[in-house]
């Protein structure tokens, strides 16, 4: 059994920041990448961002140079440092885990919601 813990969801106004975790347990086998997708009211799910076990990072345009992710690998955690939040960051935000055996973990999602 594997559990993603996400937490740090809430309501921000626009230009605030949020900071998100998740920390991933039980019977995983060692973690390639680390990731957070978000799905909007009424979009599909897309991805913001996401980090490989050596630090490489790929951002969604739409959140380049505000949101930050990044890594503990000893605690199987990752983070997502958003910053100048805009209403249309609006989204349920997901966390993403894929094994090195190409096993996909997900998490049930924080709702982050930028509202004034």
């Amino acid at each position: 059994q594997v559990q993603l813990v996400e937490s740090g969801g809430g309501l921000v106004q626009p230009g605030g920041s949020l900071r998100l975790s998740c920390a991933a347990s039980g019977n995983i086998f060692r973690i390639n990448t680390m990731g957070w997708y978000r799905q909007g009211p009424g979009k599909q799910r897309e991805l913001a961002a996401v980090i490989t076990r050596v630090g490489s990072t790929n951002y969604a345009d739409s959140v380049k140079g505000r949101f930050t992710i990044s890594r503990d690998n000893a605690k199987n955690t990752v983070y997502l440092q958003m910053n100048s939040l805009k209403p249309e960051d609006t989204a349920v935000y997901y966390c993403n885990v894929v094994s090195i055996n190409g096993v996909d973990y997900w998490g049930k999602g924080t709702l982050v919601t930028v509202s004034s």
